[in-house]
């Protein structure tokens, strides 16, 4: 059996990833930037170990961006089984992770400060934002899309442009409008719907075949 869990932040030991909390908890109530010495004080740590366990502050950046980015994932599929409800099942998953993950107080506060770095000389927060989420995550369910377009399950000519399709689809207006302070509010169930809904409607621009009851297998 190949199966494709994801393991992102699995390295960090609790406590370490008490630290990246302590961080993001930060970020909501300030608003804003956050210095070793905030996190330290918050995480009840010496900064000395915050130095060793991330480097500079932009190391201890980038782990707080992969530990939120890691939150969001895929579900687990055996590779040599895959079906058309496997794969759905997967997407469904990481669609409704994703929405969680955008929704939440502590992406809005990292993002809106990111946002606010951008154009700052010398802030590096733009790239690693890119790097370890946008791109991270893509890096994490293209093998997914991959992997059910060898399976024939869907068709597609570049990973990049349904990759970004699918997120198009999951995310519509719903980030912009809550980083411009929209009082959207998400429920479990409401994000539930909308990932399978999205998928769904992946399935229809690129699959072979719609999954579905009795429909296990394409061409079987």
């Amino acid at each position: 059996m190949n199966s494709h869990p994801d393991h992102a932040g699995e390295t960090l030991t609790d406590r370490q990833q008490a630290v990246l909390d302590a961080v993001l908890a930060l970020m909501v109530e300030q608003g804003g930037d956050v210095t070793m010495t905030a996190v330290a004080r918050r995480a009840s740590c010496s900064k000395e170990s915050l130095y060793k366990w991330f480097g500079d502050r932009d190391g201890l950046l980038s782990a707080t961006v992969r530990w939120q980015a890691s939150k969001v994932r895929a579900g687990n599929y055996d590779r040599t089984r895959l079906d058309a409800l496997a794969l759905r099942d997967s997407l469904v998953r990481f669609a409704a992770n994703w929405l969680g993950v955008i929704s939440s107080p502590t992406s809005i506060a990292l993002n809106r400060f990111a946002i606010a770095q951008a154009g700052a000389r010398g802030s590096n927060l733009g790239a690693i934002m890119l790097a370890n989420g946008r791109f991270a995550i893509g890096a994490r369910l293209k093998p997914v899309l991959e992997a059910g377009r060898e399976a024939g399950l869907i068709a597609f000519d570049d990973t990049e442009t349904a990759f970004r399709t699918f997120l198009g689809l999951v995310g519509r207006d719903v980030q912009i409008r809550l980083l411009l302070g929209d009082t959207l509010v998400l429920a479990a169930a409401e994000i539930e719907r909308d990932a399978a809904r999205a998928t769904d409607q992946f399935f229809t621009l690129y699959g072979t075949e719609k999954p579905g009851p009795g429909r296990d297998k394409i061409n079987a």
